[in-house]
């Protein structure tokens, strides 16, 4: 017997390439579930993002609508109008910034939600991992 054949018989090369492949597959598994992980935590950050800018996008839009409500009631002022607020450019200016403020509303609303339902899955989660130590 020679020396490699020796050493195949004592150090058994089948069964260290067969755990060789094993552990390189569940490698190959765990980075997958990793970035596959990491792909949805970046898509919910994304719309996270996207809500944000749009409340901010709001939020300018209403200021916008402020500084005009206050230049209308000022040129109503020096006209001496008997009532700015009756004014239709100044009503519609109203409802423009009711109806702005009223999204602005509804996105926090959604974005809290989401978070309230985000943090009960993380402690269902952890409960989940807690029974499992446990056992």
């Amino acid at each position: 017997m020679s020396f490699w054949e020796k050493m195949q018989k004592d150090m058994n090369w089948d069964k260290i390439q067969k755990d060789m492949k094993k552990n390189v597959d569940e490698g190959l598994a765990i980075i997958k579930d990793g970035g596959a992980t990491v792909s949805k935590q970046i898509e919910k950050l994304t719309d996270e993002g996207k809500k944000k800018y749009k409340v901010f996008s709001l939020n300018m839009k209403v200021q916008d609508e402020f500084a005009k409500l206050g230049g209308q009631i000022y040129d109503l002022l020096v006209k001496k109008a008997k009532s700015p607020l009756k004014s239709r450019t100044v009503t519609s200016t109203i409802k423009n910034i009711n109806k702005l403020e009223a999204q602005i509303t509804k996105l926090k609303k959604k974005a809290v939600k989401k978070t309230k339902k985000r943090v009960v899955k993380k402690t269902a989660a952890k409960r989940k991992i807690r029974k499992k130590a446990g056992k």
